[in-house]
């Protein structure tokens, strides 16, 4: 039996741009997903990071297939999920569950817990008996809080009636969309610690996504950095943040502050020129040519696979990560690009995939 419970190969995730008021068509899209393939172990949690705008959510979504993939393969333990229809898809829907990030917006104002939980217990025809209970002692709530609405929590407790919402159909993977961002530092802890002890009493696997550094690496058993729809670095949790291979890595990591005065003044600071790119026309070749500060002729041309760096088993989308760790190409000054204009009627043009500028 293989050890990945999740393979996930060439997915991609695009919206159509509607324009015209009578007629509906297509005049392009947003390539919110586009090609990305990993897996996730058993057991394992699986960090992936970005700024906002990256496809992130949008991943994860399409992974539990709360969007439609457009193209791709998602094998969950050996079943093809993009093959099941119907009763099919509901019934194998229990094995995989979702957090949301913001709690207050999943969770009905109008439900009290109680509800909550038992709604997807009777969609799966699954006895309550003693589960509700059991499942708000697991994540540190009591049992009065059955009968509150989620506007009776705080933050944190709302977003334990999430964990909780997710916990109840006993899945085996759990997809969490920045669990923690809304929530106090203090309460940050709290959740994490509970995420961890939920996986280690119950061998649950997670998808984490985040934007938090510092959470990810807390969490994380192997990280995957995405920018732009694809995934452009995989490594090791504490491999990533030790030795980081890609640009864009490096310039993520390079805005963490560090609590140490003279390790913080020697460092190397990467400050990225420009604004993301639009998802509707993505730069021609590697996606972040365009903010790279070692970018090349070559990165214009040519778009980086996600390869294999070294027996390490970490994985970079760059065609020159060597040389750059080695120190032999050096950095150049980025100059933002002006955005050619003609766009076609409702999609965003940014010329042959140049930045769009204020």
């Amino acid at each position: 039996m293989s050890d990945a419970l999740v393979e996930i190969d060439d997915l991609k995730v695009h919206f159509p741009i509607k324009s015209g008021l009578l007629f509906d068509r297509t005049v392009g899209f947003v390539f919110a997903v586009d090609g990305v393939s990993l897996k996730i172990r058993r057991g394992e949690t699986y960090g992936l990071v970005g700024e906002s705008g990256c496809g992130k959510s949008t991943f994860g979504r399409g992974l539990l297939r709360l969007v439609e993939p457009t193209s791709g393969s998602i094998t969950f333990d050996g079943t093809d999920v993009r093959a099941l229809k119907g009763e099919q898809m509901r019934r194998f829907r229990r094995r995989m569950q979702m957090v949301f990030q913001d709690p207050m917006a999943s969770l009905d104002p109008r439900q009290s817990v109680e509800s909550l939980l038992v709604e997807g217990l009777k969609a799966h025809k699954i006895d309550v008996g003693t589960r509700l209970r059991s499942t708000l002692d697991a994540v540190g709530l009591p049992a009065s809080a059955l009968n509150k609405y989620p506007h009776e929590f705080s933050g944190g407790q709302r977003q334990r009636i999430g964990i909780a919402r997710a916990l109840v159909l006993e899945p085996e993977l759990i997809v969490a969309d920045e669990p923690v961002s809304a929530l106090d530092v203090s309460i940050q802890a709290q959740v994490i610690n509970l995420l961890g002890d939920l996986q280690a009493s119950l061998g649950l696997t997670y998808l984490v996504i985040a934007h938090d550094l510092a959470v990810v690496r807390h969490i994380s058993d192997t990280v995957g950095v995405m920018y732009l729809g694809a995934l452009v670095e995989e490594a090791g949790g504490d491999l990533l943040y030790e030795r980081p291979l890609h640009p864009y890595t490096r310039a993520l990591l390079s805005a963490v502050p560090i609590p140490d005065p003279h390790v913080e003044d020697r460092r190397e600071r990467i400050l990225l020129a420009g604004d993301l790119p639009s998802p509707a026309n993505p730069p021609s070749g590697c996606r972040f040519r365009t903010r790279c500060p070692w970018s090349q002729d070559r990165c214009a041309a040519e778009r980086p696979e996600l390869r294999v760096f070294d027996d390490s088993g970490q994985r970079v989308a760059c065609h020159f990560a060597e040389e750059i760790l080695s120190g032999e190409l050096r950095m150049h000054e980025v100059r933002p690009e002006i955005v050619r204009p003609g766009a076609a009627e409702g999609a965003p043009d940014v010329g042959d995939g140049l930045i769009q500028t204020p």
